[in-house]
């Protein structure tokens, strides 16, 4: 147990769990007095499933329009196409329903139209660097409310990644009031989401926590929680694996998801994991929910000197006290039929040099809990996972 420490409790009004979307976005769009209501949609949600045609019928009147074009790892070009689209059809509460490449889109998208960015280059300099924490945004008239239906958990806190296809590197953008106002919880829009996607975007809520836990900065609250949406996590992976059909499985994951976060939204520092996955995502083309499956395992074998007490609660989390942490995950991984090296995921030595580099640029590589302070220590890391 930390004997010292500080909890930051984020600007955000509610977590609505366990009801209909449609039903409770309606409701929250009335309390917030929206008119114009803009939503940035799943593809898969809008054109195969009814759940978006719910959401637009139940907001009536204040429904604006619907965009349903982000990519995957969230381009600069596809926020300001956003944003503009947005600005013109007079949006006051943009939400984002589908996975975390819209939630972080949605975010980004509130900065591009305060600031009126309307062409990708107009983000340079409000970056977050490991030298500048805030780029200088100011607070958004505008603001989000996330309906998510995978597991990453990207919505609990006010940072977001978009990838600069330019330079094929993805960057963090944060601001306090690019948090949602409100998150809504839906298991039932969660079951068109595929296998891998869903299993994998649970371990990668894992890491939140996980990397919270060892965070050199991180408090009692954080620890207790974290460890709580752990738990969560495991069991409902395996059972949600088992039983796709299992929908209380699959609100004990968005619940364990939501707890994991914890962290992040007490803007407790992340480490190792999200700084690799980071470039391994807008570097390398890697889909984001498979980084922390491959990478996880070797990053706690790597903090374990200075993280020993905490991987026993985490091996504990993981229902495997008896192992070091960085083997339970491993099994559990292996479980879930999840990549379990980067040579599985396209990475191969040749590209571990450039990784090394561009990680060196991430805010989360300064705070990793064991010490990284050249790239040749993210080298080592990455031969670890090899």
């Amino acid at each position: 147990m930390r004997t010292a420490g500080s909890y930051q409790f984020p600007p955000m009004d509610q977590v609505i769990y366990g009801r209909p979307a449609a039903e409770a976005l309606g409701e929250e769009a009335e309390r917030l007095n929206a008119r114009r209501v803009f939503l940035i949609a799943s593809r898969t949600l809008n054109t195969k499933t009814d759940e978006i045609e719910r959401i637009r019928k139940a907001l009536g009147e204040r429904y604006a329009a619907t965009f349903d074009g982000v990519p995957q790892h969230t381009t600069r070009e596809a926020v300001v196409q956003i944003a503009g689209e947005a600005k013109q059809a007079g949006a006051d509460l943009v939400v984002a329903v589908g996975g975390g490449s819209l939630v972080d889109a949605a975010k980004m998208v509130l900065m591009c139209m305060e600031h009126e960015i309307f062409d990708q280059g107009g983000l340079d300099g409000f970056e977050t660097t490991p030298e500048r924490r805030f780029g200088g945004f100011r607070n958004p008239k505008v603001r989000m409310i996330a309906i998510p239906s995978t597991l990453s958990g990207g919505e609990y806190n006010s940072g977001t990644l978009v990838t600069d296809t330019r330079r094929k590197l993805k960057q963090i953008f944060n601001h306090p009031m690019m948090m949602p106002r409100s998150i809504i919880l839906d298991p039932a829009i969660t079951k068109y989401t595929p296998e891998k996607l869903w299993l994998g975007s649970g371990t990668r809520a894992m890491d939140h926590g996980i990397e919270a836990v060892c965070s050199i900065r991180g408090n009692a609250l954080v620890d207790s929680v974290c460890l709580a949406g752990l738990r969560y996590l495991h069991d409902g992976l395996l059972r949600t694996k088992e039983n796709p059909n299992d929908e209380r499985a699959r609100n004990d994951c968005q619940l364990g998801s939501w707890l994991s976060a914890f962290g992040l939204q007490a803007r407790v520092p992340m480490g190792a994991s999200h700084a690799i996955g980071h470039v391994l995502g807008g570097t390398c083309d890697v889909p984001h929910y498979f980084c922390t499956a491959v990478m996880m395992p070797s990053v706690l074998r790597y903090n374990r000197p200075a993280t020993e007490s905490a991987q026993k609660a985490i091996a504990e989390a993981l229902r495997s006290p008896d192992i070091d942490a960085s083997e339970a995950f491993a099994a559990f991984i292996a479980k879930l039929g999840l990549p379990r090296k980067l040579s599985e995921i396209g990475v191969h030595e040749d590209r571990f040099s450039l990784i090394g580099n561009n990680a060196m640029l991430s805010i989360f590589t300064r705070s990793n809990p064991q010490p990284i302070r050249e790239p040749s220590d993210v080298v080592e890391i990455l031969k670890l996972a090899a």
